[in-house]
């Protein structure tokens, strides 16, 4: 059984996730050590720029006991054509995959990347919930914080006891697809949040994608700004920003996205943490929807 109640399920600290582990705090009485025992690590540092430094980084050193999610392999199926630079996994792919990391239903899950969780933690968070799990939360600030704070790294290889593919499948329904985005574009603004930087959602640089723009009638809220210090902002203080954001649409009629489906998790985490819960993901996001040169692109 679990011990940790209530379930972590958007951020947790360096803090309460040392608490819990025994190789960082060995005098943990026995309840603990049994929250750690059903507690499952995820290193999901990526870049961009250079697609091997996450995994060299984890080698070199990460949280003990964390196994190592790539964004490319284990979070994206990049033999998907038109549905952009990171198309999601197949889902009983994903499934097999969380298995073998130890991840079942009871599973606490804390997954954690180099700093802010925008590359790529709070992608898994969002596969996890989409495959119907709910005890997931990233680690705010990362890898960074947990060495602020003190706390060790390890370059001990997992020692993990796999288990059958995760029970589930992806709900799809939490999934926008390019129709149902060109479908909307009619709507009034705040359906539609694009968390790429202001001057890529402007059109005015475009270093990754065929076409600079945005999709008509969205509306852009920079993922960064939801961050402090590499850190997320308090609820309180997201909450505010946020919510106007969505004009007259509640919360589940609202849809992230950005440039391949991987910030606009780290901003649908930030309305989860704002407590504005039920909003989707254009998982194609902008470099899907652009690759096809009848949609259109606006500019400003």
């Amino acid at each position: 059984m679990n011990a940790i109640d209530p379930p972590w399920t958007t951020l947790v600290d360096a803090a309460s996730l040392a608490a819990v582990l025994p190789s960082v705090s060995p005098r943990l009485v026995d309840a603990r050590a049994t929250a750690s025992a059903a507690t499952r690590l995820v290193d999901a540092r990526f870049s961009l720029a250079d697609p091997q430094s996450g995994a060299a980084q984890y080698a070199a050193g990460h949280l003990p006991g964390a196994v190592y999610a790539d964004l490319n392999r284990d979070l994206s199926d990049l033999s998907r054509p038109g549905h952009g630079r990171h198309p999601l996994p197949d889902s009983d792919a994903f499934a097999a995959t969380l298995g073998r990391w130890g991840i079942g239903p009871d599973t606490q899950v804390v997954v954690y990347d180099a700093g802010d969780g925008s590359m790529a933690a709070a992608r898994l968070w969002w596969l996890l919930r989409l495959i119907g799990h709910r005890r997931v939360a990233v680690l705010d600030g990362g890898v960074a914080a947990w060495q602020a704070d003190g706390h060790p790294l390890s370059a001990d290889a997992a020692d993990v006891q796999a288990l059958p593919p995760y029970p589930g499948r992806f709900d799809l329904a939490q999934v926008a697809s390019a129709d149902e985005i060109a479908a909307r574009l009619a709507q009034a603004p705040g359906w539609l949040i694009d968390a790429r930087a202001g001057e890529r959602y402007r059109g005015e640089v475009e270093p990754l994608d065929r076409v600079a723009g945005h999709v008509p009638g969205a509306l852009n809220r920079p993922f960064a700004l939801n961050l402090r210090d590499g850190r997320f902002r308090p609820a309180a203080e997201l909450r505010a920003e946020l919510e106007p954001l969505l004009g007259a649409h509640a919360p589940g009629e609202a849809v992230m996205m950005c440039g391949s489906g991987v910030t606009a998790c780290h901003l649908l985490l930030a309305f989860e943490v704002a407590g504005l819960s039920g909003a989707r993901v254009f998982a194609d996001s902008w470099s899907g929807w652009s690759s096809d040169p009848s949609r259109p692109v606006a500019k400003t």
